[in-house]
């Protein structure tokens, strides 16, 4: 899988959404590899989007045709400012769930200070993550290539998210969460209360 990140500040979400429901209809038809997308506008109004494809080669094969051009050039007028652009060839699922269920979701920015370890944390989390939050239906690790990361986690709803935040956890647990923010430097939350969960029809 290969995955592309794409965020920047919007004045007006309904107009993004709106701006997204026409590549829906009309272009997602014809995308090339396109696996399905994740995105939103936090409340701060920063817009992100993790699209997933089946390769790299279909992503690029993707962006070259023409009507997606033309989409994404009325579509980054919409965006206030500069647009950044995270391509992630290394990318790491977890959980069962049907991710397109989620009623809320989470996403973690930041960069690893040891990359190795950090993958080893990741995979060892799984299980735990599985037996002490229900309200996690699953998420993917998205490495950008240059020590950062972009991580959407799926939940279940924002209100059972809340309430798995607050639950006393073993210690075990703890330390294992503490060793990985350790490991992590300048980490951003974006929370997403109403996720675009969109894939191919």
């Amino acid at each position: 899988m290969f995955v592309q990140v794409i965020q920047g500040r919007v004045a007006d979400a309904d107009e993004l959404r709106a701006s997204m429901d026409h590549w829906l209809r009309d272009l997602a038809p014809g995308a090339i590899a396109w696996l399905g997308s994740t995105g939103g506008v936090t409340s701060e109004g920063m817009a992100i989007a993790v699209v997933r494809f089946e390769s790299e080669e279909g992503a690029r094969r993707n962006s070259e045709r023409p009507e997606q051009h033309q989409w994404w050039m009325e579509t980054a007028k919409l965006y206030a400012g500069d647009v950044a652009f995270h391509d992630c060839r290394e990318v790491y699922e977890f959980g069962q769930g049907n991710f397109d269920q989620a009623g809320f979701v989470q996403i973690m920015q930041g960069r690893f200070v040891d990359r190795q370890r950090a993958l080893e944390q990741f995979q060892g989390m799984e299980q735990a993550t599985r037996e002490m939050r229900p309200d996690v239906l699953g998420g993917t690790l998205c490495l950008h290539g240059d020590g950062g990361f972009t991580q959407p986690v799926y939940f279940t709803s924002e209100a059972e998210a809340r309430i798995g935040e607050g639950r006393d956890m073993p210690p075990d647990m703890r330390s294992r969460i503490e060793e990985m923010q350790a490991n992590t430097t300048d980490l951003t939350y974006y929370d997403l209360s109403n996720p675009w969960l969109d894939s191919p029809r």
